[in-house]
């Protein structure tokens, strides 16, 4: 398996450009295309990402998978198109709209879970700007990517809190002895305005 850390930003310029392709194809007659062979095979390693779409408002969708189940070029299609069309948050995007989005492509390592003692320890244990955490507790789940706390200046605590919000949970059941705390890194590309350069977006704390 390739690792996530040697992707170039050349890699990530053609992760960007497809997704964007993707989603302009199947927008036009609902279709997913067929990626080209040397794409195929430059991302047939299996890795989990997630794509980000923005307009000047803000957030437009984001859908993705945490865990490496599939190739790399795989799930950026079914990624790329579920932003699109299938995030619940927003209605599905229209193609009159695509010049006005950027795309961003964030691609994972396999997450692991964060051994503490105390759940006190937890933030101790975050690093805001290369970790991404995912919280699960029975049946609830959330995730959030790495760039968030640092577009919404958290520390880790605060970013415990807001991704027990997004598993549909109070924001203080990090400090449960029985929850699941589990930490990624990501690598962000994405454009800098729509169909413009593709930069790969430093992150830090």
């Amino acid at each position: 398996m390739k690792e996530e850390n040697k992707i170039t930003l050349e890699d990530g310029a053609i992760l960007v450009k497809t997704a964007r392709n993707v989603v302009t194809e199947y927008l036009k007659d609902g279709k997913k295309i067929t990626l080209e062979k040397n794409i195929q095979d430059k991302f047939s390693f299996n890795s989990g990402v997630f794509v980000t779409l923005n307009n000047p408002i803000g957030l437009r969708g984001c859908i993705g998978y945490p865990l490496p189940d599939k190739k790399l070029f795989n799930a950026l299609e079914d990624a790329s198109i579920a932003a699109a069309v299938e995030d619940p948050r927003f209605p599905s995007v229209k193609s009159e709209e695509l010049d006005s989005i950027t795309f961003e492509v964030t691609v994972l390592t396999p997450p692991e879970t964060i051994i503490v003692d105390n759940p006190q320890e937890y933030p101790g244990k975050i690093k805001v700007g290369r970790d991404g955490l995912i919280v699960r507790y029975g049946y609830n789940s959330g995730l959030l990517l790495p760039q968030v706390p640092i577009e919404w200046g958290w520390n880790a605590k605060e970013f415990l809190e807001h991704t027990c919000e997004k598993a549909g949970l109070p924001r203080d059941y990090w400090e449960k002895p029985d929850i699941e705390v589990q930490k990624f890194q990501g690598i962000v590309f994405k454009e800098k305005e729509p169909k413009g350069e593709i930069i790969e977006e430093e992150l830090s704390g």
